[in-house]
């Protein structure tokens, strides 16, 4: 079975939208493996060798930064956030697909305003070269890529509502 066969059976998605988030999936695979390595590695170094591994929980701190804005533009496109649903049994259902739309632009609106004071905090962290403590990774990087995945979350957040309006209105 070839990757782009397993791919068309196993994501609801289409096009595009299923290789970003098949990719999304893997790279954030492939940070929770290497998560779940270190803690090993570590634990096994601080018990049995009394030598742990340097800087473990800055790496551990980045990894989980990563694994977290990996999956957040994923979760919103699937619409895998938490949702209340106290009116659906009390209003119509044209009252919550407006109410719907309003609720994907205003977390779109968040996410893009979250991410650009993330990118007016990493040119900052840049600047003033401030790096972990440790390992001295500089850290405008790290929130510089907050602020990317803040961006891809945003639009992916728009589409979403705007799409789920759409389909929700053709049924």
């Amino acid at each position: 079975m070839s990757l782009a066969t397993w791919v068309a059976e196993h994501y609801e998605e289409k096009g595009p939208a299923s290789w970003l988030a098949f990719s999304l999936e893997v790279c954030a695979a492939v940070v929770l493996f290497a998560l779940m390595c270190l803690t090993c590695m570590d634990v096994i170094g601080r018990y049995f060798f009394n030598n742990a591994v340097d800087g473990a929980v800055e790496i551990t701190e980045i990894g989980l930064a990563l694994l977290v804005f990996l999956e957040m533009p994923i979760i919103t496109w699937r619409g895998g956030h938490v949702v209340v649903d106290i009116l659906d049994n009390f209003v119509s259902s044209k009252v919550l697909r407006v109410l719907g739309l309003i609720s994907a632009l205003l977390i779109s609106t968040g996410m893009y305003y979250l991410a650009e004071r993330m990118i007016y905090l990493a040119d900052r962290s840049l600047r003033r070269e401030v790096v972990t403590e440790y390992l001295e990774i500089p850290v405008g990087y790290i929130v510089q890529y907050i602020a990317v995945m803040s961006y891809v979350t945003a639009a992916l957040m728009l589409t979403y509502g705007i799409y789920r309006i759409i389909v929700e209105t053709r049924d």
